[in-house]
């Protein structure tokens, strides 16, 4: 095969902390094939989601636009199977759908979680995926061929059995491939998990996860985990099961004669806190939001043979958004001009430039009401309800340990940091779905919005709402 249309492999987590494997710096965790990848590619340190939640930033990811853009403000709650099922990203273009239009056999095997789960979408021709967005990891809920089924074994083992069906399927083809492998793990529940592996992490100390004092916002996810050895020793083995599952994957490249054709990328959908900052969650793991580092930062790797430099480790800052612009261009594809794409690619990063250009990169997220941007030095949140808002200064408080928003000699850096957003998102933000009037609570979206959705029911969960 041409190396100039490589396959694409993409490996996507769900709530891995950028501090759960050992090439970002943990030597508690066993994660030796992420290491492995990181050993024959780039490691990014400093990438960003867009959303600190599972279903928007996957949103994010696939088309390259915000959640004031495409719509996917909150975790998926309805519409993902049954009479209610809904297409949550219909209309949006994706990369899949580019790669499909270009000639890629695209298939996917793992968590969609964008709705009408049981409807292949966007160019994929092979569609195994979760039924909703997380669940017990034995017996499954899944959807193959387009049936509900429940899957028998540990799933982590079963999205890549099926993955490996795919490779085998298509490594002599002589067309491309592009195949998302999306585990549900690390997410919860950290209980039936492989019991050899668990017991594995009973002489851990955990020290990667100090149990801090509890969090004044945390929520009840928190009151069930903090401090609870049990709850570590699951989420360790969630991500050193998962590993082994890359490991089987990256062997059966280099078995079929295809790795040096094949582009592999390595992230999460968002970060996660483990009793860090006194929690256990995301973006949504407090109320109000939050947008602490480890929830909004994610481990990123890309390694392909003879085009990416093997064992770098790139400082320069990217976001989610800037994914979709900078896997077209490294594959010579046409980007759509028509949406409004708030990223940039970072393609001269993957061919060793130190920073490429990316020192002055300014990182913006969002969730909700809640919005932030980041510079390599500052982080101003802003909290639109009724706040309270914050500013971190990175360099010298890495951990946001102490916030600066009522410092007196901060007030002009907060003003500037505050337009600098306002401007931004003015800029991207479709009006018909602004996070800032949606209304997200952080328990779930009920079913798509904006105009070409008529429909009265609440848009968000919200506890005793009727739905």
């Amino acid at each position: 095969m041409a190396n100039e249309r490589p396959n694409v492999v993409f490996v996507l987590t769900d709530d891995q902390g950028i501090w759960a494997s050992g090439c970002y710096g943990n030597p508690e965790i066993r994660t030796p094939n992420i290491d492995r990848l990181a050993a024959t590619g780039m490691l990014f340190q400093n990438f960003f989601v867009a959303t600190p939640v599972c279903s928007p930033s996957r949103a994010t990811f696939l088309t390259g636009r915000i959640p004031s853009q495409h719509g996917v403000h909150d975790w998926i709650r309805g519409g993902n199977v049954g009479p209610d099922a809904a297409e949550y990203i219909r209309g949006e273009v994706c990369y899949t759908d580019v790669l499909a239009q270009h000639g890629w056999s695209c298939g996917i095997s793992g968590k969609w979680h964008l709705g009408a789960s049981q409807i292949p979408q966007h160019g994929f021709c092979h569609w195994y995926v979760h039924q909703k967005g997380g669940g017990p990891y034995n017996d499954a809920p899944m959807v193959r061929d387009g049936r509900l089924v429940n899957e028998p074994g540990y799933v982590t083992d079963a999205i890549t059995d099926d993955a490996l069906g795919f490779l085998e399927a298509h490594a002599c083809q002589e067309e491309p491939f592009y195949l998302s492998v999306h585990y549900t793990a690390p997410h919860s529940p950290w209980t039936g998990h492989p019991q050899g592996i668990v017991d594995s992490y009973e002489p851990c100390a955990f020290e990667s996860c100090p149990q801090e004092a509890r969090h004044p916002w945390a929520t009840s996810l928190t009151d069930r985990c903090l401090g609870n050895r049990e709850m570590l020793k699951g989420y360790f083995a969630a991500v050193t099961a998962m590993d082994a599952n890359l490991g089987r994957i990256l062997d059966r490249l280099d078995g079929l004669g295809i790795r040096d054709d094949t582009l592999v990328i390595f992230t999460s959908d968002n970060g996660f806190n483990c009793g860090h900052h006194g929690f256990w969650g995301k973006g949504n793991g407090t109320s109000p939001r939050n947008m602490y580092e480890n929830s909004i930062k994610v481990p990123f790797i890309m390694s392909h043979p003879g085009r990416i430099p093997q064992g770098r480790v790139q400082q320069g800052m990217v976001s989610a958004y800037d994914f979709m612009p900078t896997l077209l261009d490294y594959l010579k594809l046409p980007c759509p001009d028509d949406r409004n794409l708030v990223g940039s690619s970072f393609v001269p990063a993957l061919q060793g430039e130190a920073s490429a250009g990316r020192e002055s990169v300014v990182i913006y997220d969002e969730y909700g009401d809640t919005r932030m941007v980041r510079t390599e030095e500052w982080k101003y949140v802003r909290r639109f309800s009724d706040g309270p808002d914050e500013l971190w200064d990175l360099r010298n408080d890495p951990d946001e340990r102490h916030n600066l928003i009522h410092d007196r000699g901060q007030v002009s850096r907060i003003r500037e940091m505050g337009i600098m957003l306002d401007e931004w998102f003015a800029r991207y933000v479709d009006a018909d779905v602004d996070g800032l009037r949606q209304g997200v609570t952080g328990l779930g979206q009920m079913r798509p919005v904006g105009p070409k959705w008529d429909d009265e029911r609440p848009p968000y969960f919200a506890p005793g709402a009727s739905q």
